[in-house]
């Protein structure tokens, strides 16, 4: 059963190199959303300390961190943007993308996240998405994009454990998206998907104001 409380949320859910990040990124930019990356928050996180050096250790492998230390270090990250008021539930929609990435991170965020719509980000090239991986690894200095054999072992830990999670969700709460085109091209068809529910979002709070 789907919960009806919590932050209202878009999923951005697809492999590695699917463009994720980068759709995530633009969205967050437009009034009325807020985008929050997993990766990021991990990635902001101080290598020397026993969480960052714990994700690094799982990261670098291309494995999945676990789960319970994945939910508590995203939250805290929700709750700090919450609390800076850099993230207004009140006034945006949520677009998380890297969270959930197994059917019990899916269970366990269900109290906090009210999961409005799940856009997934269908590549059907494996090859190309690993091509994106590694010009994004030179880009941006991520040495967990750099190495094929973890690229090729985040792939498989994807199609195991990750791809399951549409099962969780509605059918007609997914919306596949082609992420082959250019930004400008994939984002125009995910604003098609996500601006209704934008509307949505707005109507809901406009009421409750009232």
């Amino acid at each position: 059963m789907m919960a009806t409380k919590g932050y209202d949320t878009v999923l951005l859910f697809g492999a590695p190199g699917a463009g994720k990040g980068t759709q995530g990124a633009i969205l967050g930019q437009i009034p009325g959303f807020f985008h929050l990356s997993c990766g990021d928050v991990f990635r902001g996180l101080h290598m020397n300390s026993p969480e960052g050096r714990e994700i690094y250790k799982y990261s670098s492998q291309g494995k999945l961190a676990p789960n319970d230390l994945t939910v508590r270090i995203w939250k805290r990250g929700m709750d700090a943007f919450t609390t800076r008021s850099d993230y207004k539930p009140e006034e945006d929609l949520l677009v998380l993308d890297g969270i959930p990435r197994n059917v019990e991170q899916a269970e366990m965020i269900v109290e906090h996240v009210n999961v409005l719509k799940l856009i997934h980000l269908v590549c059907p090239s494996e090859e190309a998405m690993m091509h994106r991986m590694r010009r994004r690894a030179i880009r941006e200095n991520r040495a967990d994009d750099a190495n094929e054999t973890v690229i090729r072992h985040r792939f498989e830990v994807y199609r195991q454990e990750t791809y399951p999670v549409l099962d969780h969700y509605p059918s007609e709460m997914i919306s596949e998206i082609n992420a082959m085109g250019s930004p400008a091209e994939v984002l125009q068809q995910i604003l098609n998907v996500v601006v209704p529910v934008q509307n949505e979002h707005f109507a809901k709070i406009g009421h409750e104001m009232l």
